[in-house]
């Protein structure tokens, strides 16, 4: 049984899902905090990179 390929996200959808702005995505796609892929001039972000990131930020906080 294979496992079923990672989704990918534009930025408006990363955007919505993290509940910030275009800027602050960018930037933590600048400074590697925030996974993404390049094919073309489509910029994806998987939808474990956001998982990881956003339990960096829990533990952060706690």
């Amino acid at each position: 049984m294979s496992t079923p390929p990672a989704a990918l996200l534009t930025v408006p959808e990363a955007m919505a899902r993290l509940k910030l702005g275009r800027t602050k995505v960018y930037d933590l796609i600048r400074t590697k905090r925030l996974i993404s892929i390049t094919e073309g001039r489509a910029r994806r972000i998987p939808e474990s990179s956001l998982a990881a990131y956003i339990s960096a930020r829990i533990e952060e906080a706690a």
